[in-house]
């Protein structure tokens, strides 16, 4: 093989120095793999044939030890795939980091597995034979982000392309199961040369690399014997190997990978002396096509120094996949990981092998355990040449399946008809023709599954699909569909087998991916109380469309009696059992993220307020309510900007209120934020005023704050002076702004009314100022938070201004304002309309003769006459009967007598109205206590 090998290079290139040194290494790293003292066995990851020929090896030579390419601190999860529906992915988490940049968690490394994959075989082989043991020899997982370039870029950021799981939306809610978690496999083999690859596409005929794969490598590969399989893929792996790009940072990571492992695997088998012909070495083919010095178990070179994991916790657990989640994580073509799937099984039916499986596996068809073989021990001796033949023979001829074909065709059809296509009977004959043509134009014996996909949506796939699905899609449910795994209840971690078990009574098998409506009846079952509270804190921890509320809320003060819950648990397994590595309990799970959201260094003090509420709300916890609202109060102290006041401001109104409804006196650390936030804000208010960055709802909520808590504050020992001096410094430019302005010295009592009201006339009347009069407009309206009795004002002002503003200026504000006070104001809006209902006449008729009240002539008093109307009339009540009025100055300490009663104004009804009917004014004075 060398000498022909050399002989082509020198003929083809010329030359025979560059390629045939790379043709001659290949064949020298064949030789040094296959002489190694302990068996390598290279593998293909999820690949049928490399399970297969696991299959036959560990019948034939019944290892004792078997050495495992994998994360060596993910063993101890092994057996519970036992529990597991496959496929599923072994999964180490770490949220708490120790040792590594704070923006890369969390820290996230999955690695799947499927039936049809060679370490599955292994691990059930491990598992299920007494007397083998089996031993994960690759990096931990805290080696794996040890040994990642210090950036500030994330690891999934910075890693190969196939080995970060697929987000994106087109790839579907099965391909983003295992998040964004780096993929770790066994036996990655794809050219890192572009050029390579391309070539190998465009005169394969194909489009994808796996497809090329399954067509060159996979399948001749199915049926070939041990050693010819290991020769061939040790020579794939030595040509990917030899044609990287040299000095990358991937390749001295794997270099650095296969020292590790070859390190401990001589340290086990010198602690345990184990012989190494009864051992096993299973390893990716580029792994097995090693050079490094540690190669080997005679080899002279030191051991690799394995330096200390870190501090950092990690937290281990089985989380359930998906076929399309394998190839959205390591780059496969769509489909190919569910034909690899259907090609296994049918390998398996065709070859009778018994496929190794872990007792009580959950899927699948049990099988029964086959009588064990006698073990083959593989004389020790040169090997022999399988890899010349192999090559130079012409692929086995493997006939047409037609039944298999037509089948396919017929049920495509039946499937795209049941998905509003338009399909016959003749498009089955021409997919089933159309599928025969391609074979032969990609020089192929026999339709393979992407001919057969490739076919159908040549024949069937129209201008527009007329459902959710396109032929494609339906062609991989057709081949096998996109099996999705489940973790079972025994593999689950506390919380998740917690939770289920406390949501029980509910009466719904939540391990199913289907929705399930659960209703809740708490008045008829109060004892369902436990499942509501439970399913409130999930709302909380999980995902919106795992556990989402239909009727019911839960607010502060407030609890419904009748809930409707959606619950898809099942379908977010994932994310459930995440929750459990943070956790025993889903109360304790809650309650650290309460406390890390107010303690991280985004905190902010609207956040830990939000979480003063669901503190309040979930838990019910009085302790974790003062430290949560003490936090709070030292984030308000520290903040330098008020762009979360609008915020702050509804969200202490809502505690206060809560706290003043249910506790006798408010808490501490309510008191302690009114008087931090009144000197706080008092002291960011003349440069809030002033600032472009700072808009006019900001400022108007923190006006809002100090008067709507000025009282409180002011018990609490606050000066007003403080307030007066910062609205006295303010000094605002823009027109919003200084409308702001104007309400805080009203409500100060500094600019009266109908000085507020001739300023606004001013400005209607200077032309230069009417295009910027919109935006007073805009600055009256959100100071309703702050000043709520400028109501009427301000809709006088909006009437003025809609009556005098030229079109032009008053028709491109007014969508302005609506959306305004949709976005910023949606409170502010009812105010507004209960003011102007008060304000405009409720009928047709009567807006005809109706007169503004602030254009209506004021009455002019007589100087020695009371008015007449209602303030004349309490005053005459109050003077004919003295002794409740005595009583109230008596309580407030005010000395004086009574002035002399005016006389009413002539032609008053009033006192002949009374005096006619003494009865009424004899009822007032017993409620008032006069005689």
């Amino acid at each position: 093989m060398r000498d022909q090998l050399t002989d082509a290079a020198a003929t083809f290139a010329g030359s025979a120095d560059a390629l045939a040194g790379i043709l001659a290494g290949i064949v020298d790293d064949v030789d040094r793999a296959l002489g190694e003292r302990l068996e390598i066995f290279p593998v293909c990851h999820h690949s049928p044939a490399s399970a297969l020929a696991m299959v036959r090896r560990l019948r034939a030579k019944q290892p004792k030890v078997i050495y495992l390419e994998l994360c060596e601190d993910l063993q101890p999860l092994l057996g519970e795939l036992r529990n597991c529906r496959l496929p599923v992915a072994v999964q180490a988490f770490a949220s708490e980091l120790d040792g590594f940049p704070a923006e890369w968690g969390p820290l996230s490394v999955v690695a799947p597995v499927t039936e049809a994959s060679a370490e599955y075989q292994a691990i059930a082989y491990a598992l299920e034979t007494p007397g083998v043991e089996l031993v994960l020899v690759d990096r931990s997982t805290d080696h794996v982000f040890q040994w990642s370039p210090r950036d500030d870029a994330p690891p999934e950021q910075k890693a190969e392309p196939e080995q970060v799981a697929g987000t994106d939306a087109g790839a579907g809610e099965q391909a983003a199961l295992h998040g964004d978690a780096v993929g770790v496999e066994i036996g990655d083999l794809r050219p890192r040369f572009a050029e390579l690859e391309a070539y190998l596409l465009h005169h394969g005929k194909v489009r994808h690399w796996s497809e090329w794969w399954d067509q060159y490598v996979e399948r001749p590969l199915t049926g070939a014997d041990h050693d010819t399989y290991r020769q061939v893929m040790v020579l794939i792996g030595s040509l990917f190997r030899r044609l990287r790009p040299a000095g990358s940072d991937r390749t001295e990571r794997d270099e650095d990978r296969e020292r590790y492992m070859w390190t401990r695997m001589r340290e086990h088998l010198a602690a345990s002396g184990a012989d190494p012909a009864d051992c096993l070495y299973v390893c990716g083919a580029f792994h097995a096509a090693s050079r490094v010095a540690q190669f080997g178990l005679d080899s002279p070179a030191p051991d690799f120094e394995i330096t200390p994991r870190t501090a950092t916790r990690w937290r281990y657990g089985l989380i359930p996949s998906s076929h399309s989640a394998i190839e959205a994580q390591f780059g496969l073509a769509p489909g190919s990981v569910s034909i690899a799937a259907a090609t296994w099984t049918k390998a398996v039916s065709g070859s009778g092998l018994t496929p190794y499986r872990l007792d009580g596996q959950r899927g699948g068809k049990t099988r029964g355990r086959r009588k064990a073989a006698a073990a083959v021990t593989t004389p020790a001796g040169p090997v022999a040449d399988r890899l010349t033949g192999f090559l130079a023979a012409p692929p086995p001829l493997d006939g047409l399946d037609e039944a298999e074909l037509r089948g396919w065709c017929v049920d495509i059809v039946r499937l795209a008809r049941r998905n509003g296509y338009l399909a016959s009977t003749a498009d089955a004959i021409a997919v089933f023709e159309t599928s025969i043509l391609l074979a032969g134009l990609r020089n192929r014996a026999r339709p393979t599954p992407y001919d057969f996909s490739d076919a159908a949506v040549t024949c069937i796939e129209k201008d527009v699909v007329p459902g959710r699905r396109d032929v494609r899609r339906l062609c991989e449910i057709l081949l096998g569909g996109d099996r999705i795994g489940q973790v079972g209840y025994d593999a689950l971690p506390p919380l998740a087998r917690d939770v289920l078990d406390r949501l029980q009574p509910l009466g719904l098998d939540l391990e199913k991916r289907t929705i399930g409506r659960a209703l809740l009846d708490l008045h008829a079952h109060p004892e369902l109380a436990g499942c509501s509270d439970l399913l409130w804190m999930l709302r909380h921890l999980l995902p919106p469309d795992a556990v989402r509320p239909i009727m019911g809320e839960r607010r502060l003060g407030h609890r419904s009696i009748q809930e409707s819950w959606d619950l898809a648990l099942g379908r977010h397994q994932r994310a459930l059992i995440e929750l459990g590595y943070e956790g025993v309990t889903v109360e304790q799970v809650l309650e650290q993220r309460l406390r890390r959201a107010v303690r991280g260094p985004d905190a902010t003090a609207a956040g830990a307020l939000a979480a003063v509420e669901d503190a309040i709300c979930l838990l019910g916890s009085p302790r974790l309510v003062d430290e949560l609202g003490a936090r709070a109060v030292e984030l308000l102290a520290t903040e330098r900007t008020v762009d979360d006041a609008p915020d702050v401001l509804r969200r202490i109104r809502r505690l206060l209120a809560h706290h003043r409804a249910t506790a006798p006196a408010l808490p501490a650390w309510c008191e302690a934020f009114v008087t931090a936030g009144y000197a706080h804000y008092c002291t960011l208010l003349p440069t809030a005023f002033v600032e472009d960055e700072t808009g006019v709802r900001q400022v108007g909520a923190m006006l809002g704050f100090l008067f709507s808590m000025e009282s409180l504050a002011l018990s609490l020992g606050c000066d007003r002076a403080q307030l007066e001096l910062a609205v006295a410094q303010s000094h605002p430019e823009t027109p919003a702004k200084i409308a702001l302005l104007w309400a805080a010295r009203h409500q100060l009592g500094l600019l009266p009314l109908v000085e507020l009201r001739g300023r606004c006339a001013e400005l209607l009347a200077n032309p230069l100022v009417v295009p910027a009069f919109p935006q007073y407009l805009s600055g009256f309206v959100h100071a309703l938070e702050p000043v709520p009795a400028l109501a009427p004002f301000v809709v006088e002002t909006m009437s003025t201004a809609f009556a005098q503003l030229p079109d032009p200026v008053l028709l491109p504000w007014l969508p302005t304002l609506i959306t305004t006070l949709r976005q910023h104001g949606p409170e502010l809006v009812p105010m507004l309309v209960r003011e102007a209902a008060r304000t405009f006449p409720g009928t047709l008729p009567a807006l005809d003769a109706w007169v503004p009240p602030w254009l209506a002539p004021a009455a002019t008093p007589t100087p020695t006459a009371l008015p007449a109307g209602p303030v004349g009339q309490v005053h005459t009540l109050l003077a004919a009967h003295p002794a409740a009025v005595d009583a109230v100055a008596t309580l407030l300490g005010c000395d004086g007598g009574w002035s002399e009663l005016p006389a009413a104004p002539a032609g008053s009804a009033v006192p002949a109205l009374l005096a006619a009917h003494p009865a009424t004014v004899e009822a007032v004075a017993a409620l008032l206590g006069g005689e």
